[in-house]
């Protein structure tokens, strides 16, 4: 098992680029890591979940989105400070290994490889629901098909392609919702030519029942339902293990996280709410940024939103089988998953890992035409809380590793956590918090997912800790009579 923690150079441990077909290669350039790490914090959730959040809390949930912004970016400096001193594509669960002992990496890594094998059959049926409505030709399980089989495509071809995809996948979305920030942002201040919107204005902010209309303990309630939507954020600390200079990947991306946070989140919600009351009966009926294009007349707006919404579900599709994969390839090399798992081709591509989340996904897809109220509820709830465990994760993990790099490499702290470890214990406290209050949530369905996904994440420990048991004792079992020792 792990003894004392130690160390990697960067790009050469157990989980960095290695020689063509025996490791990961750096095939990831600057300008796909940039866009993956702006990409990454912008999910389908976004678009089509807050309308929810808005009906919940009113103009008050940008409060709910700044807690959980100011959440994610605390984490996030954490995560940045250990993956900058040693990028690999096991990102914090490698980390945990080192920092907190092998039953915490393995029990992390292999809940959130599933968390994101889930995902994979969530967006694909998003995916193949708007595909539908375009193409009704083909029928909506086939689309879901032809989505799943085109992104396992071009993932098992090179790291370089997935990068490519992601690029104009993520740019398609920084575009959108940019343009979308100036238009609607002109339009409230009443300068936008050609519109001339009588529902836009500041006032909506406080004209309909106050900032806190429903109260301010609606904003707990905004959280738990915005939450989620944040998870992405982490994997460029994961690509970055495959580039050509993961180190300033990863510190680039941890300083970045603010204004991305900041401008695609705050200022996004910010646009919907003073273009429109947030009791508008068209938020809940079209979608939050449908209802908002609407109200300027631009013309075919559901339209656009549903290819935007395409474009963030393929996006999230690509990166969750590549997460997934580099996740599953990592616990391979850590001994912790099958070994064919660390198997790469001369391209650098672990293709087991791959074909492996890609057919755990096609399973999860057949649960969801064949069972969807049951076995698939089943996994969309017991993987919901896993966000948060990978954050408390995070937090634990990053308490000890300071230390550790302090001693070993302190030259390799080039991103600091602000305040450690005041601020480290503060969010270990909100996220703890989080849960806890999910646990009173029974209108938004928070208790089950909390509960279930408490009992998914107690048998993987479990799991984890019998295999470190067995382990330690193969190890401590005396070498057989008149064998060398």
């Amino acid at each position: 098992m792990t003894s004392q923690p130690t160390l990697t150079k960067a790009g050469n441990g157990p989980d960095g680029p290695g020689e063509p077909g025996d490791g990961l290669q750096a095939g990831l350039k600057n300008r796909h890591l940039s866009m993956i790490a702006i990409g990454g914090v912008i999910g389908a959730g976004l678009f089509v979940g807050s309308s929810s959040g808005i009906a919940t809390a009113g103009p008050g949930i940008l409060l709910s989105y700044a807690l959980v912004g100011t959440m994610v970016v605390l984490v996030m400096r954490m995560l940045g400070e250990m993956s900058a001193a040693n990028p690999t594509s096991g990102s914090f669960s490698a980390h945990a290994d080192r920092a907190l002992g092998r039953w915490a990496g393995f029990s992390i890594g292999w809940l959130y490889w599933f968390f994101w094998v889930v995902v994979l059959a969530i967006e694909a049926t998003a995916g193949a629901v708007i595909l539908e409505s375009w193409v009704p030709a083909v029928p909506q399980w086939g689309w879901a098909l032809i989505v799943m089989l085109v992104l396992t495509a071009t993932n098992l071809v090179s790291v370089g392609s997935y990068g490519e995809f992601e690029f104009w996948f993520a740019g398609i979305k920084v575009v959108a919702i940019g343009a979308f920030i100036v238009i609607g942002g002109l339009a409230v201040f009443g300068v936008l030519p050609g519109v001339d919107s009588d529902s836009a204005g500041l006032g909506n902010l406080t004209d309909h029942g106050g900032f806190l209309p429903n109260g301010p303990g609606a904003i707990l309630t905004g959280i738990l339902l915005v939450v989620f939507s944040f998870m992405g954020s982490e994997i460029a600390t994961l690509a970055a293990g495959e580039s050509e200079n993961p180190q300033r990947a990863v510190t680039k991306s941890t300083n970045s996280i603010i204004w991305r946070i900041g401008v695609f989140y705050l200022g996004s919600i910010f646009v919907v709410v003073t273009l429109l009351p947030w009791d508008s009966e068209a938020i809940q009926k079209d979608g939050s940024y449908v209802a908002a294009l609407n109200s300027l007349g631009i013309a075919n707006a559901g339209e656009i939103m549903k290819f935007i919404v395409l474009t963030s579900v393929l996006s999230c599709l690509n990166s969750g089988l590549y997460t997934a994969s580099r996740m599953a390839f990592s616990l391979g090399r850590r001994g912790d998953a099958p070994k064919s798992f660390a198997r790469t081709t001369q391209r650098g591509v672990p293709r087991t890992a791959i074909l492996a989340s890609v057919a755990f996904g096609f399973v999860a897809v057949f649960f969801n035409y064949e069972f969807p109220d049951s076995v698939f509820l089943f996994l969309v709830n017991s993987s919901g809380a896993v966000a948060l465990f990978v954050w408390l994760v995070i937090c634990c993990s990053q308490l000890r590793m300071r230390k550790i790099i302090e001693r070993e490499s302190p030259e390799k702290l080039v991103v600091r956590m602000w305040l450690y470890p005041y601020l480290t214990y503060a969010t270990i406290a909100l996220i703890v918090f989080v849960l806890g209050y999910m646990l009173t949530d029974t209108e938004h369905d928070g208790r089950q997912t909390v509960l279930l996904s408490l009992l998914v994440a107690a048998v993987v420990v479990g799991i984890a800790l019998v295999l470190e048991k067995v382990r330690r004792g193969r190890q401590e079992r005396p070498a057989p009579a008149g064998s060398d020792s």
